[in-house]
């Protein structure tokens, strides 16, 4: 058992030989579904967030491992590295101690200190350290040769080797640093001449704000940072210098003197220049990265809630992005998402082609046999729904059936139309729609994001899709691992329909990636679809390794065998066959027969692979083969008498529905153009730490209007007292 598995282990409070397993399977390639999935008897049931963890502890001690060679190398190549300083950095798997020993033999500028030691000051400097000498500048006089010029500078230039030691110093450091975790405040003041402009009034909170930084939460520190990235804000991390100070002389200066006078004074120079600093830039960095790992957390459970949004299926499709001036651009899908026909209609101001617009949407209704309506969230979306709600009560009478027909009004929904301009734009819409312009391109996102919001929302970047908070502002490397992790995750939660995904929907399945994505896209045009599973390994450059990690999460409604449409590992199918042979049926009357499957008893197909939580996988899969783990869409309507900001009064209770969550509060359109927050200190008559608790992504909510803020365009809520719906 390597050290890897017990340092894991032991920091994840995780059994060893479970991650020791799930080491070897991420080195033998395997994904994180796959493995959470698939290999449950091996990791000991580990889920998706306990391996996730895992492998990124693994990278940082690979990255610690990688760091400890080039310093063992550049201490040795200075003949400095003694037994015991290599069993140090040996067994250090601490990369800020690993730091802290490195420091004194860490090559650096030229230095005051230095250039003190090549006028042969340093024995000067560990006279004064030892503080036994009387008469210090009699002993300095000894040294008062060539570039020293006198006493004086003698005994400056072992201060400053002094201070320097002192700031470079384990103790030292950690002194400093224990004090900075019990005391540290963050301050920001507003940069003068910026602060009646304009764009300072956002960070007119922080203007002259002051916090302990343990306290100080990440919305706050990354506004904070951001304001200052922007030359608005002046942030620094203070703590007591007069008692660090007085801390390290407690620790260095022993008894009265004229030694110790000296010391003293070396230790304050050496931690008001060298240690302060030092330290204030550390605590800087690990709480604008506690601040970014804050952030990105709350991303990406936004993302995930988005992604799992319920979706509607494969329905004839009307997508809408309304607009006043420029009109609505409207767009029919096929229930396959699939571009019949587009055109604009121009029913509201300055235009007015209100009746035109009706009978056109009527015969789109009628002509492409329209079953629900998407409409894009943003400029126009209000008056878009109650035109289009007014006139689908008519659309019944306007359908002539085909092939079955239609009944009923198609029903109307809106969805977020955030980074469909993006998508409308991209390289990817530019492959879907070569002959179509950007607004039909984002027209159709918005309906095919009705239809399966995870199957569109993959071909945009995360960051586009409104649901971050200060996403631009975090580190971006760790950004887009966490992101590209979830979307992974929630696309083989989810299972992809192998005939109709996209390449891009592909792209993100367990062991496959562009090329195998685009592979498949192009097998099934020059083949036609899938017939099962192992038809796979017929596609280029898809090999044994890639279908092992692929098949159990690709979908083939109508396959011939129904294990196909199931989550059901091809490598198990032999036990499931066996299941129906001991019932004397077939796989397919044991998917539908209840009674049949309630007499296998799962313990007598355990293996020495196969173990009971991989058989009561199975046992649930055949239940509910190919089930989608997301819930039923619902339709929501805004409260109609209230349209503008100028329309709101506090103590009004509206209906609203949750756009996005911070870790400060939640966002909800009210319909008024203009989000309101609901701070996390409203949401409910208890404590509340963190938003998910009470809301979600897309939730409708009851809020109550506490406050109007018009100069600064905000608007207060709270769902206290206010009963909201599930």
């Amino acid at each position: 058992m390597n050290i890897f598995t017990k340092i894991i282990a032991r920091q994840l409070s995780l059994p060893q030989e479970g991650v020791e397993n799930t080491l070897k399977l991420l080195d033998e390639g395997c994904t994180i579904p796959f493995i959470s999935r698939y290999r449950k008897e091996r990791t000991g049931g580990l889920n998706e967030i306990q391996i996730a963890q895992i492998s990124e502890m693994n990278a940082k001690l690979k990255e610690i491992a990688k760091r400890k060679e080039t310093i063992l190398k550049t201490i040795g190549e200075q003949g400095q590295l003694t037994t015991e300083l290599q069993k140090r950095i040996d067994d250090c798997w601490d990369s800020t101690e690993l730091e802290d020993i490195y420091l004194p033999y860490k090559p650096k500028r030229r230095t005051r200190a230095q250039v003190a030691r090549e006028q042969g000051l340093e024995p000067l400097a560990t006279l004064l350290m030892m503080q036994r000498e009387p008469n210090p500048v009699k002993a300095a006089e000894r040294f008062v040769k060539g570039d020293v010029k006198d006493v004086a500078m003698a005994l400056n230039g072992a201060q400053d080797i002094i201070a320097e030691q002192i700031s470079e110093d384990e103790g030292s450091r950690n002194m400093v640093r224990q004090q900075f975790r019990r005391d540290a405040l963050i301050m920001s003041k507003v940069v003068k001449a910026k602060k009646d402009t304009d764009e300072a009034q956002k960070y007119s909170d922080y203007f002259d704000w002051e916090e302990p930084l343990r306290r100080c939460s990440s919305h706050r520190l990354l506004a904070m940072r951001r304001g200052e990235s922007e030359g608005v804000l002046r942030v620094k991390i203070e703590t007591d210098d007069e008692q660090c100070v007085a801390r390290l002389q407690r620790h260095y200066v022993h008894g009265h003197g004229k030694c110790q006078r000296l010391v003293s004074e070396a230790i304050e120079d050496g931690y008001h220049r060298l240690l302060q600093p030092s330290i204030e830039t550390e605590f800087a960095a690990l709480s604008k990265e506690k601040a970014d790992l804050e952030a990105i957390n709350v991303f990406t459970q936004n993302l995930r809630q988005l992604l799992m949004d319920a979706p509607l299926g494969q329905k004839r499709v009307m997508g809408i992005d309304p607009g006043f001036r420029t009109g609505c651009k409207v767009v029919c899908l096929d229930a396959q998402g699939n571009l019949l026909h587009h055109e604009a209609i121009f029913p509201h101001p300055p235009v007015n082609r209100l009746m035109e617009a009706k009978m056109h949407v009527l015969d789109m209704i009628s002509d492409y046999q329209i079953e629900a309506v998407a409409i894009g969230n943003g400029t126009a979306s209000r008056e878009t729904r109650e035109f289009i709600e007014e006139i689908a009560k008519d659309a019944n009478q306007k359908a002539s059936p085909i092939g079955g027909g239609r009944e009923g009004a198609p029903s109307v929904f809106v969805v977020s139309e955030d980074g469909a301009s993006v998508y409308s734009a991209s390289k990817i819409a530019r492959e879907e729609f070569p002959d179509e312009d950007v607004t039909v391109r984002g027209a159709v996102s918005i309906g095919r994001r009705l239809m399966d919001p995870l199957a569109e929302l993959v071909k945009i970047d995360p960051k586009s899709i409104g649901v971050g908070q200060y996403q631009h502002d975090v580190d971006q490397t760790k950004l887009k691992n966490s992101l590209d992790q979830t979307v992974e995750s929630c696309v083989n939660q989810v299972g992809v329909n192998l005939n109709t995904a996209s390449q891009h929907l592909l792209m993100y399945v367990s062991g496959l990636g562009p090329v195998l994505a685009k592979n498949i896209v192009d097998y099934r045009r020059e083949n036609g679809p899938f017939t099962s599973r192992a038809q796979l390994k017929k596609v280029p450059r898809l090999g044994p390794a890639a279908y092992q990690q692929c098949a159990g999460f690709l979908r083939i409604p109508q396959a011939k065998n129904p294990l196909d449409n199931s989550a059901v590992h091809p490598e198990s199918y032999h036990i499931v066959e066996q299941m129906a042979r001991d019932n004397s049926c077939t796989v397919g009357e044991l998917i539908t027969n209840e009674e049949k499957r309630k007499q296998i008893h799962i313990e007598h197909y355990v293996t020495a692979e196969v173990g009971i939580p991989t058989l009561t996988d199975i046992m649930h899969e055949l239940e509910k083969p190919g089930r989608d783990p997301r819930e039923q869409l619902e339709t929501f309507e805004f409260d109609p008498n209230v349209k503008e900001v100028d329309d709101l009064v506090e103590g009004m209770i509206l209906p609203g529905i949750i756009t996005n969550i911070t870790n400060f509060g939640a966002f909800v359109d009210i319909g008024v153009h203009q989000d309101g927050l609901v701070h996390v200190s409203q949401m409910a008559n208890r404590y509340i730490k963190d938003p998910n608790e009470v809301v979600h992504l897309h939730q409708h909510v009851q809020v109550k209007v506490l406050e109007i803020d018009r100069r600064r365009n905000r608007i207060s809520l709270t769902m206290k007292g206010v009963k909201s719906e599930k």
